[in-house]
């Protein structure tokens, strides 16, 4: 296991057998965004998309909550921010000014996280509020204990919601029940989460650690090119027609027919033993 510096000890890293693992670390606040938290998880999640090593990210959150979303004890600053309004005081700024900074801190995390090139699990020990559960639902997959609940929670606060989540909501559960989540604001626990689909497995609590672990290791075993095809297909899919992803899917299925990892699952799969895949 390597320990990788963030330049904060708000947001933890560390890189195991192919599987980093990123910790939201402020469990006194459960572990809301920050002007250090934020702008390091921008920065984690472009040193592992380009790290040859790692092949899975997992997001987490240290103690009982995966992230709380903005801050609002410090609404006034704008690093951990969900909302234009939310620049400094002293800063002199004209709102469209606002708005484009919001939309390039929305681009370089959930929009990152979401095109990131390796799999992603987001791994709630507990709950995940307004931009931290925009966070979770930009992972690819979602795991979390029994205790675990999230909530849109931006009307709580009189505010319309960022970070993806008006995007990422409706593709899981669809538009009618993205819009009651977002309107009322309440909790859904996880045995719901499970069955709208916003949740991939729930674990009993003191299991989501060695369960995600399993998981992570099982994804990070597989042919690292063609998973990230899979991926990058898949997030096509969403947006573009059946034409269009026909033209992906051959593209990338002869890309990865060309792969060393390829001829060695073949070659594995005659001689009945389990393929060593490289990402090459």
């Amino acid at each position: 296991m390597t320990s990788v510096d963030t330049g904060t000890e708000q947001l933890l890293a560390e890189i195991d057998d192919g599987v980093a693992t990123i910790t939201f670390n402020r469990p006194d606040k459960r572990n809301a965004l920050s002007d250090q938290l934020t702008p390091a998880l921008r920065e984690a999640l472009l040193r592992f998309d380009e790290d040859p090593t790692v092949r899975v990210v997992v997001l987490t959150g240290a103690g009982t909550a995966f992230c709380a979303g903005g801050d609002v004890s410090g609404m006034g600053s704008s690093g951990g921010g969900a909302s234009p309004s939310r620049a400094p005081k002293a800063v002199k700024r004209t709102f469209q000014d606002g708005v484009r900074e919001l939309q390039r801190k929305q681009e370089t995390l959930t929009l990152r996280l979401f095109d990131l090139s390796k799999p992603t699990i987001a791994a709630l020990p507990g709950p995940a509020a307004g931009a931290g559960f925009s966070i979770a639902l930009a992972c690819d997959l979602r795991i979390a204990t029994e205790s675990a609940f999230v909530t849109t929670a931006f009307a709580n606060i009189g505010l319309s919601g960022d970070y993806g989540a008006s995007w990422l909501l409706p593709q899981l559960v669809g538009m009618a029940k993205a819009k009651e989540l977002f309107f009322t604001s309440r909790r859904v626990g996880a045995a719901e989460g499970l069955a709208l689909g916003i949740f991939n497995e729930i674990v009993e609590d003191g299991r989501l650690a060695e369960r995600t672990g399993e998981l992570a290791r099982t994804i990070a075993d597989g042919p690292p090119v063609a998973l990230r095809y899979m991926k990058e297909n898949l997030n096509r899919a969403i947006g573009a027609d059946l034409r269009t992803c026909l033209a992906l899917e051959a593209d990338r299925m002869s890309r990865s027919a060309e792969t060393q990892d390829h001829r060695e699952a073949v070659a594995a799969f005659l001689a009945k033993r389990a393929p060593v895949f490289k990402g090459a």
